[in-house]
């Protein structure tokens, strides 16, 4: 009888941490127990391992008169999710001794079926990460997710398919024929855009709407799209996918690591930025994120991308007022009796609203402004950069083959123009990952440098509106995005009087 030890990792919010699983041979009745705070999933890997283990051609656990127990540590750590299952069958098979080969050094996850297939797990790219930062040099991953592990350089990334692939890979007792394991080549990255958007060319009309999409996307400010419905508010917000620069490959990384860890993860990388378009009905915690164990909600998963609200006055209140730490400090933290974690929210809120739908009037009414502030409190109305009306529009203008109704540039067109305007901050603050809307008071007072006719238009506009020192900078930052546009190196009065145009209006005021 004997005592055997794997290495493995669970994913910890976005992060991770190492779980050592160690089994345990001894004489006696049967029985087989994992113990260390682990899930339902994890309790029910006995039965997986066990058919696994069988039906691969190794003696089970079941039909022997051992006691096995299966410890995961650190103890205090919950366990979730059936990654596990393959690094509990080899420490089994090392503990009965039926394989030997040294583990140091390797990263074992994987769930298995019964017939001893691997089948693909999640948050394997925060799981690679770890490996490589904490002295790991292989990792033994499901065939499904190699291509995703294989992301992260300087580790070795084996692809298997079957329990057998990896004990004929790894055994050193020469019972089996020896069959090795090609290492996974990485996928070279290319980044992307959305090309199933709509193009901003086929938007008859909003001219204005169009230019607030171009300057948001230049220097991810927030935007609100209001108007009678059907003047083609979504279908801007929609275009705005198409008109966003494509992912660096930092950026790259972060957003693909949350959707691997929530579960949502289509491609082997996201490289073109995420759109995320929650229904009205959405909960607090599906949208800003939390639980009992805490996870990533849409704000989260629209990180390094775009969150899309449509009917924004009609989300709980609870869920707007959810979005006054992510729209400020770019992060969401979420507490509990257990600890509290900090989900990364850096993303371009476009909302869609239709104040006055019940009427289809021009300006709001006394009642109509008073419901809206109690739906939109003035601190959410304060981090919003940009208020653009999207009204009717002619209907000569929407004849699709009138050339003459044809007006503005198309999305390949502004997208150019957003990345200049992009890589212009880039080189201000010599960071791949920082944009106009990211800047603090210091940044404003280096990089934000007005004219003194500027000065003057903003100081008067200041005190006729009674703007607040959030509402006052965020002007000053949307004003530096039109002058990057222009582009121009100092912030001029007709960058001022353009940003001040963006302003709510009769909404709130």
């Amino acid at each position: 009888m004997g005592c055997a030890r794997i290495y493995s990792a669970q994913p910890v919010y976005l992060d991770a941490e190492q779980v050592t699983i160690e089994a345990d041979l001894s004489r006696g009745l049967h029985s087989f127990s994992v113990v260390g705070l682990g899930d339902k999933a994890v309790d029910e890997s006995r039965e997986r391992v066990g058919a696994a283990l069988k039906n691969s051609g190794f003696e089970s656990p079941k039909h022997t008169s051992k006691r096995v127990v299966v410890s995961l540590a650190p103890a205090y750590l919950k366990k979730e999710g059936p990654r596990f299952d393959l690094p509990i069958a080899l420490a089994y098979l090392i503990a009965s001794e039926q394989i030997a080969f040294d583990v140091n050094g390797i990263l074992f996850l994987g769930e298995l079926s019964l017939e001893g297939e691997v089948r693909p797990v999640r948050g394997v790219l925060s799981l690679a990460r770890y490996a490589r930062d904490h002295g790991f040099h292989t990792m033994v991953v499901p065939a499904q997710n190699a291509t995703e592990a294989a992301l992260i350089a300087d580790i070795a990334v084996l692809p298997v398919h079957t329990l057998t692939d990896v004990v004929a890979h790894f055994d050193t007792t020469g019972v089996r024929p020896k069959k090795l394991i090609t290492p996974q080549q990485p996928t070279p990255f290319h980044d992307t855009v959305h090309t199933d958007s709509a193009d901003l060319i086929d938007i008859r009309g909003q001219e204005t709407a169009k230019r607030g999409l171009e300057i948001a996307a230049a220097g991810r400010h927030n935007i609100v799209l209001y108007g009678p419905p059907g003047t083609g508010k979504t279908m801007l917000a929609r275009a705005l996918r198409g008109i966003l620069p494509p992912l660096s490959f930092e950026e790259a990384l972060e957003a693909t690591t949350i959707h691997s860890v929530a579960g949502t993860l289509q491609d082997v990388i996201i490289s073109a930025p995420p759109f995320r378009s929650p229904h009205h009905s959405a909960s607090h915690v599906a949208i800003v994120g939390g639980g009992t164990i805490p996870r990533p909600g849409e704000a989260t998963l629209a990180h390094r991308g775009v969150l899309f609200l449509d009917e924004f006055p009609e989300f709980e209140r609870r869920v707007i007022d959810g979005l006054r730490e992510p729209l400020e400090d770019k992060v969401i933290s979420v507490s509990r009796a257990k600890g509290s974690v900090s989900f990364p929210a850096n993303f371009i809120l476009v909302a869609a609203m239709n104040p006055n739908r019940e009427r289809g009037e021009g300006r709001l009414s006394e009642l109509d402004r008073e419901r809206l502030k109690k739906k939109i409190s003035g601190p959410v109305v304060d981090r919003i950069d940009m208020w653009i009306e999207v009204s009717h529009i002619e209907h000569e203008k929407l004849k699709t083959r009138d050339a003459a109704a044809v007006s503005g540039d198309r999305s390949v067109d502004v997208r150019e123009r957003v990345r200049s305007a992009r890589e212009t901050q880039q080189r201000r603050f010599g960071d791949t990952l920082r944009t106009n809307a990211d800047m603090g008071v210091r940044d404003i007072d280096e990089h934000a440098l007005l004219t003194p006719e500027a000065e003057r238009v903003l100081q008067r506009a200041g005190s006729a509106y009674k703007l607040s020192p959030r509402t006052y900078h965020r002007t000053i930052k949307l004003a530096r995005t039109i002058a990057d546009l222009a582009p121009s190196e100092k912030i001029l009065e007709a960058h001022i009087l353009e940003a001040m145009t963006y302003r709510p209006k009769d909404l709130f005021d």
